[in-house]
């Protein structure tokens, strides 16, 4: 059980680097943009950073999980370091010269003719994002946790205080009309490509606070090493970029599959509102993604770390159970008091609050599928993962084509909850064949059961008062917590011990 605490130490300490940066931005400049854009111009933020998610898994070629396996078992991690880091260099770099020269070409299928310049920033925030990974996964790699969640932090602060900066204080200055020097840098028809310039701004101060890990790089590149780490990496790049598919193309293939009704004038910016409304109630289900990816990136080292320990197969299942324990807690936190959190969006973006318990039933069941991953890394058969995650990229794009079209953006929630049970299921039942772990599925079944049952009961509080309302559902939620000390006491208290 010392394996589980330490685990959960270190998922907490990466916290200060994953969800703190994310909680800021969840707690600041999600509600932020949502007051100060209209629908449509939200929709753009939506859409055009689903394709740097996307093309972000494409840059960085799954070097990150590569470095970690390869730094355990290579005699020389630091020529691992600089393999690593000078390919996505390359890469990188590469990537910036072709955006430029087709920039016109990429900005109109896009549709984005009239804002060329958006495609260009996000470039170069893609490339030095991407280049970076390395250092970021060697701090990760040494356990420079506070480092690393400083950088981190330090980097969606300087976003924050420029966002701020182009959207509230140098409006205000041209409103008094003021003579500061900083209204030299300002121009009101900005309006959203301010967003992407605070981004650029906060990427490339975090590239140089990284200068330190980013000169520890050697001009050594070992071919033979490259060419194994590029065998290993290949199918995490088709199970990222497959991912990927499944966590952001409904925005993108929105703007594609829904139709403007006739009575509206200005179809475009009625499609961008509807990827803006949908876009901004997904993240309000960002508390269950930010735990998985905090869990992730304490939890990838950590299941290599304990592969040859005696007892790794039972700690990996106490992991998944306590795992399955806290996403329920945060599903049930969230729908129990969605009459608050729903108060983190402006108010013109509540017509799609329907979409949070799938949304958020669909990511608890991808950190399900992070836990259960766990036998295709260790036994070298990530091909069986790319398989997976090709399949549910299909039901996906399947269902969006063919729903949205006629139910809207509810389809694509539903697409999202579908992709991710499948994945679950066919890992689930491929890791039993090929890596054998006894999860304490008996007492999973119950927390899972109980949950539901809340849930259920929570759904006929229909209290006009939001006082009675939120305390009946504090009560059933206190239900819950007391039924997990009930259900696996002896457990639990190991752990606490």
């Amino acid at each position: 059980m010392n394996q589980i605490k330490k685990l959960a130490g270190q998922t907490l300490v990466y916290g200060l680097g994953t969800i703190a940066p994310k909680v800021l931005n969840f707690l600041l400049l999600t509600p932020f943009y949502t007051y100060i854009f209209g629908l449509s111009q939200y929709g753009v933020v939506t859409e055009l950073y689903s394709y740097v998610a996307l093309l972000m898994v494409v840059l960085t070629f799954g070097m990150e999980t590569t470095f970690f396996r390869f730094a355990s078992s290579e005699p020389n991690s630091e020529k691992v370091y600089s393999t690593s880091a000078l390919s996505l260099f390359s890469t990188s770099a590469l990537f910036i010269v072709v955006v430029y020269f087709f920039l016109p070409a990429i900005a109109s299928a896009l549709k984005y003719d009239n804002h060329p310049e958006y495609i260009l920033w996000l470039a170069i925030i893609l490339s030095l994002d991407a280049f970076i990974s390395i250092p970021f996964a060697r701090l990760r790699h040494e356990n420079k946790a506070l480092r690393f969640s400083l950088l981190r932090i330090a980097n969606i602060s300087i976003n924050i205080g420029f966002n701020l900066l182009f959207f509230v204080y140098m409006p205000y200055l041209d409103k008094e009309g003021s003579n500061s020097f900083l209204l030299q840098f300002y121009n009101a028809d900005m309006g959203v490509g301010y967003a992407f310039i605070a981004n650029l701004i906060a990427t490339i101060c975090t590239t140089l606070l990284l200068l330190p890990e980013i000169f520890r790089i050697k001009f050594s590149f070992d071919f033979a090493l490259y060419k194994r780490m590029i065998s290993y990496a290949y199918p995490l790049v088709i199970i990222g970029i497959a991912g990927m598919i499944n966590e952001v193309s409904d925005k993108i293939m929105l703007k594609f599959l829904v139709t403007a009704p006739d009575h509206v004038a200005d179809k475009a910016d009625y499609i961008q509102g509807v990827i803006g409304e949908y876009g901004a109630n997904t993240k309000i289900a960002v508390l269950m993604t930010l735990f998985i990816q905090m869990f992730k990136f304490a939890a990838e080292p950590f299941f290599f770390s304990q592969e040859k320990e005696k007892n790794a197969r039972q700690t990996y299942a106490d992991v998944m159970k306590y795992f399955f324990v806290f996403g329920l807690l945060i599903f049930l936190g969230v729908m129990l008091y969605l009459d608050i959190f729903k108060y983190f969006i402006n108010q013109k973006f509540h017509g799609g609050l329907f979409v949070v318990p799938i949304i958020l039933l669909g990511n608890f069941f991808l950190g399900i599928f992070y836990n259960l991953s766990v036998w295709y890394k260790l036994k070298n058969l990530t091909q069986y993962g790319a398989i997976i995650a090709l399949i549910g990229a299909a039901i996906t794009i399947l269902i969006n084509v063919l729903f949205v079209p006629v139910y809207g953006y509810i389809a694509s929630a539903w697409g999202h909850f579908a992709c991710y049970l499948v994945m679950m299921i066919i890992s689930f039942y491929w890791g039993k064949k090929h890596f054998p772990i006894s999860y304490d599925l008996k007492n999973i079944g119950k927390f899972a059961l109980v949950a539901a049952i809340i849930y259920a009961i929570s759904l006929f509080n229909t209290f006009d008062a939001l006082i009675f309302k939120l305390g009946i559902n504090s009560i059933l939620f206190i239900l819950f917590v007391g039924s997990i000390f009930v259900i696996d006491k002896r457990k639990i208290m190991d752990v606490i011990k």
